[in-house]
């Protein structure tokens, strides 16, 4: 009879964690890289809070949002966009000098240990998903289910949990490696020195090269550096870009054929287009900031808010509901505070730049308003209400 018996042919299998034998993955690498991540973190979240709360208030907080400094929203947006991209080349750089550890063998040494892995890895996936959603938000691209602005919200808070909890368990090595002069760095290589200076140098490099290629959405004086991102503040109707365009608003010439503007209040009236142009005149330089982080100034010709408002009886400090001609879309129907309508420079603005607006950039009527999100300064404006 045959021998069915299966004969093992060449040594036993073994399992082995992988072994790194490279130099800089080490302390002192990783709480150098560490403490420039730390700082555009720290960044992100806090403008992000400014912009979340400016562009979804609270009922609280919807009255009391300050109409100055006007360039606020601008800044802050700007500083948010622009950290966010410096901190994807430093997470790179971070994850490559920690990333040994995933590795370590047993995985699991205790209970303390577990929970610190555990943390690590909310901390990694939560700082990956803010990271690159918020880099496909720039380009408006959104291949996911869910809503963009409250998940990225809420991860936000998750990211920071995680970031307080690795710090306070990981203290005591990041003190003794946070300077050269710190307990614990002795005991480094000496002739490592140089090679980590040469991936720091590197590191700066290319967070210097992607800012310097990106921030000229916003930061205008550098525009001529804007070869990556999605938007250059000159190119645009009328020399201002555009993000929702008439076509995909739905609103044509046929919309605007027979406009008139409706403003409710203790007196309510209509205007024509002809006797809006009537009324007196003032002009105002402002920018137009949007969420994906660019941002420019303009020049804005039209009828003062608080003058409208007036006219209908409203008193000062009256907000406002404007609606638009759009029929769909979440910014449709727009609220606005009374430290908004009293604000002078709080346009319903007809020109644009000296010349009448476009109908992608918002005719024959749309709002300008100083430190507000672009997605508020509604276009295409038809009714304007006094909310008393």
């Amino acid at each position: 009879m045959e021998d069915m018996r299966i004969r093992r042919i060449g040594p036993p299998i073994t399992v082995r964690p992988p072994r790194f034998a490279g130099r800089l993955h080490d302390a002192r690498t990783a709480t150098a890289v560490g403490r420039w991540l730390g700082a555009a973190i720290a960044v992100c979240f806090m403008t992000g809070l400014i912009s979340h709360y400016l562009q979804r208030p609270p009922d609280w907080l919807a009255g009391a949002l300050p109409s100055r400094p006007a360039w606020g929203y601008r800044i802050t947006q700007g500083l948010h966009v622009a950290t966010g991209i410096a901190a994807i080349p430093l997470l790179m750089a971070k994850l490559w000098t920690v990333y040994p550890r995933l590795f370590v063998w047993p995985a699991l040494r205790s209970v303390r240990h577990g929970l610190e892995r555990l943390s690590v890895a909310v901390l990694v996936a939560a700082s990956v998903f803010q990271l690159g959603t918020g880099l496909l938000n720039t380009v408006q691209w959104y291949p996911w289910p869910f809503s963009f602005v409250p998940v990225h919200f809420a991860v936000a808070w998750l990211l920071l949990g995680a970031l307080v909890l690795h710090i306070a368990v990981k203290y005591p090595q990041i003190t003794s490696h946070w300077s050269r002069n710190s307990p614990g760095t002795l005991e480094l290589p000496a002739e490592d020195g140089p090679d980590r200076r040469s991936l720091l140098a590197g590191v700066a490099a290319a967070v210097g090269a992607v800012t310097l290629t990106t921030v000229g959405q916003s930061l205008t004086p550098l525009r001529r550096f804007d070869l990556l991102a999605p938007r250059h503040p000159d190119h645009g109707p009328q020399g201002l870009p555009v993000n929702r365009t008439a076509t995909a608003a739905r609103v044509g010439p046929a919309n605007v054929a027979d406009w008139r503007l409706t403003v409710t209040g203790p007196r309510s009236y209509t205007l024509t287009l002809d006797q809006l142009a009537a009324l007196p005149q003032h002009t105002v330089t402002l920018p137009i900031a949007c969420v994906e982080g660019w941002s420019k100034s303009a020049r804005w010709t039209g009828v003062r808010v608080q003058d409208l408002l007036e006219r209908a009886g409203a008193p000062p400090g009256t907000a406002l509901r404007a609606v638009s001609l759009e029929r769909r879309g979440a910014y449709r129907v727009m609220e606005m505070g009374g430290g908004y309508t009293d604000d002078p420079l709080t346009l319903l603005a007809l020109r644009l730049n000296g010349e009448v607006l476009s109908l992608d950039h918002g005719y024959p009527a749309r709002i300008i308003a100083p430190n507000r999100p672009g997605v508020w300064q509604t276009k295409w404006v038809s009714r304007i209400e006094a909310v008393l």
